[in-house]
């Protein structure tokens, strides 16, 4: 419906305009001549007296001449304008405005403004270009993709973002400073209504209810080429090009990370991070981008949190809440209803969120970090996946729940409902791809602020928390498969005790024997056969013991300290335990420490998301203390002993244990690697070896097998000496 405004004929009108008193600091109306060169210039005014408008006090501060064809309504103050062309890229604009219509606008210094239809409402920093606009005005309720309410609105109007869940079970309120960890805390304690409430009057704290918002362009920022901008707040050093649409949103944008917005985007009701860009007809509705993330060629982001480095091209994700350093690039997928915990990527041919198990869309994907499914899966929800999956390519037609981490999964061999999972796949067949991981992930993170720590490396006390929990279930099958089998080594163990040993002693002394187990929780109805259960429980274990001994020598040698002591060991004895740990956002953080969190949500100690994002701060400090105390815990909890009861050869045997996981780190990441050069399908495409190496580079110069290598020999090296001190 259109509504009708009384146009104000008298001058004397004008004068009740409240301008703020900030504004016109070093500000003066105009002189008479100025204001007959505005007019000479075809500039017309609401206000004939010309009174509504405040100029540059200094000397050279005004130069009327470069205003031309031009309107002005409402309050208008102006900063300096003089003759000086502003360039970005091959646009070269000069200072001044031109062809445009301002109302209660506010200019910085030096703006270009061209070709602006209506510009309404905004406050311009210094050396803003705005060129070729049809519409940029701000509504005084505006709250810039916010989750809040202004004064009067009713509830209805606040904007959620249903993330993980399509029946928007688990809805959040995005902030302009929301970053994964808070939409994870959020949306997956739902049972607990008072901390609920909390986490919404953390979003309101300090928020102004006031009607009296105006947009903001930052300092630097240029803009053309644009449809439509209303109520949107556009950080310094944006460039926004070719956009459709840009509606109730925050565009978060600065000289050290600059946002960029290209051709026929459309983004409404969201905040989009820093360092973000967003390009080729992408769309973005109801949504939070963290930082250094690219959403392009067609992508639609609909209803979900994005994490910081991720990248999302071509296909569409709806309702998720996806962690750092995710990928998804193919116009044949899409995610519907998830949360995936980063270091994720998903395939071509991927339709995650076609299968529901019921009539309604309430059902969840829930994996882990490093969740990689193969081309053209598809899964029926719910389905869970513990780290680092590999799910090879097949419709998965039941509900899933894997809870081996590192394992391969494929659909069952031969006709066979059952589906196959190798449990350790990565590190007994493709060491190089997992060891590389964290020196990947590193070198994407583009981030200049890091609100929050993200762990990148494949062996934390989150997956080791996995790989212990994947022993304890391989045990328990292999005490099934040695009573099927009627094996010698449960003969006559009457006691779950005596049988939970016998399975031990069975797969300690067969490491390479076998056999298959069968898991009925992992698959609905048909399960699933575990291959090669010896090697992955032999396997793991060597993992533990490496991530263990690798943690306790980094802890001495941050104390400048070669070997382990009894002194030293005491000292960790003396740090928390905490052997449960949850990923929050992709930061590992102990089980205890959240509910500490909530506790001081709930009391009022924590008042907003700031102290939240403190909270995970002070928990980035003593992180290396949790770990080095859990790594203590979990070399105890595989020999069932205090590590002051350790032999000299059960030292040996870790030591031992730990070099042979290094170098088969190294070896079997170079055999990766030497299969691209010596395998004759994969060079078969080159005509001779110098034109391989032109095209993939030398494999004696990749720099991180070189790295790999020296690093290899250097822990390996130090390694033999870091338990010598407890063997006196």
């Amino acid at each position: 419906m259109i509504t009708y405004m009384v146009k104000i004929e008298n001058a004397a009108d004008y004068a009740s305009l409240v301008v703020p008193a900030e504004l016109l600091k070093g500000k003066r109306h105009l002189t008479a001549s100025e204001i007959e060169v505005l007019e000479k210039n075809l500039n017309h005014n609401e206000d004939p007296s010309w009174n509504n408008v405040y100029v540059d006090d200094s000397d050279d501060g005004f130069d009327p001449s470069l205003i031309h064809l031009s309107f002005f309504a409402g309050f208008i103050v102006l900063g300096k304008i003089k003759r000086i062309v502003l360039k970005y890229n091959d646009l070269r604009l000069e200072c001044g405005i031109q062809r445009s219509k301002l109302s209660n606008v506010v200019t910085g210094e030096l703006c270009v403004i061209r070709n602006v239809f209506y510009l309404d409402n905004y406050r311009l920093g210094d050396r803003v270009i705005l060129f070729n606009i049809n519409e940029m005005s701000c509504t005084n309720h505006a709250k810039f993709g916010n989750g809040i309410l202004k004064e009067g609105e009713p509830e209805e109007h606040r904007i959620w973002i249903g993330v993980a869940n399509e029946n928007e079970g688990r809805k959040v309120l995005p902030f302009e400073d929301m970053i994964p960890g808070d939409a994870y805390l959020w949306s997956h304690y739902r049972d607990d209504e008072e901390l609920l409430k909390r986490f919404v009057e953390l979003t309101e704290y300090g928020v102004s209810h006031e009607l009296n918002t105006f947009g903001t362009v930052g300092n630097d920022a240029v803009i053309k080429n644009v449809s439509i901008i209303k109520d949107s707040k556009i950080g310094p050093a944006a460039y926004i090009k070719g956009a459709f649409k840009l509606k109730n949103i925050t565009v978060l944008s600065s000289e050290e990370e600059h946002s960029q917005i290209g051709e026929g985007v459309e983004m409404v009701n969201g905040i989009m991070g820093y360092g973000c860009k967003v390009f080729y007809q992408a769309i973005a509705v109801r949504f939070v981008l963290g930082r250094n993330c690219q959403v392009k060629y067609g992508a639609r982001v609909l209803n979900s949190v994005l994490g910081d480095n991720s990248t999302v091209s071509c296909c569409e994700i709806l309702n998720n809440l996806i962690y750092p350093f995710h990928e998804q690039h193919h116009n044949s997928s899409f995610l519907i209803a998830t949360t995936v915990m980063g270091q994720s990527n998903i395939a071509a041919g991927a339709t995650i969120g076609s299968n529901h198990n019921s009539r309604s869309p309430d059902g969840e994907i829930f994996a882990k970090r490093g969740f990689w499914p193969g081309l053209c899966s598809d899964f029926k929800h719910n389905s869970r996946f513990a780290s680092f999956v590999l799910v090879s390519k097949g419709s998965y037609q039941y509900e899933l729940d894997i809870p081996y981490p590192f394992a391969l999964v494929a659909p069952g061999s031969n006709g066979s409902s059952k589906i196959t999972i190798i449990p350790a796949w990565w590190f007994m067949y493709d060491m190089f791809a997992i060891t590389r991981n964290k020196d990947k992930f590193t070198k994407r993170d583009k981030r200049v602020k890091r609100i929050q720590f993200i762990e990148t490396d494949p062996l934390a006390p989150d997956t080791m928390q996995e790989v212990m929990n994947a022993l304890e279930r391989i045990i328990g099958l292999t005490i099934g498969y040695l009573k099927s089998t009627n094996n010698e080594y449960i003969e006559g163990k009457l006691t779950p005790e005596e049988q939970y040993q016998a399975a031990k002693d069975f797969l300690h002394q067969n490491p390479d024997a076998e056999f298959t187990v069968e898991d009925s929780i992992c698959q609905k109805k048909y399960g699933a056969e575990i291959v090669k259960p010896a090697q992955a429980y032999k396997t793991y274990r060597k993992v533990v013991k490496y991530f263990a001994t690798r943690t306790l020598m980094s802890f001495c040698q941050d104390l400048n300290q070669e070997k382990l002591t009894f002194e030293l060991v005491e000292g960790i004895r003396r740090l928390p335990l905490f052997t449960e740990w949850e990923n929050v956002g992709g930061q590992i953080i102990p089980s205890d420490k959240i509910q500490e969190l909530f506790a001081s949500i709930k009391n009022g100690t924590v008042k907003n998301w700031a102290d939240v994002h403190e909270f995970y701060k002070l928990c980035e400090c003593s992180y290396e203390q949790w770990k080095v105390r859990y790594a203590l815990y979990l070399l105890e909890k595989l020999y069932s002993r205090p590590i002051e009861e350790f032999s000299v050869d059960l030292y040996r045997n870790i030591t031992d244990d730990v070099s042979i996981v290094a170098y088969d780190i190294y070896n079997a990441s170079l055999r990766s690697r030497e299969k691209d050069y010596t395998d004759y399908y994969r060079n078969m495409v080159y005509r001779s070896e110098k034109e391989m190496d032109e095209v993939i580079g030398p494999l004696e110069d990749n720099s991180f097998l070189l790295k790999l290598r020296n690093d290899t020999a250097e822990f390996t090296s130090k390694i033999k000496e870091i338990f010598v001190g407890l063997t006196k």
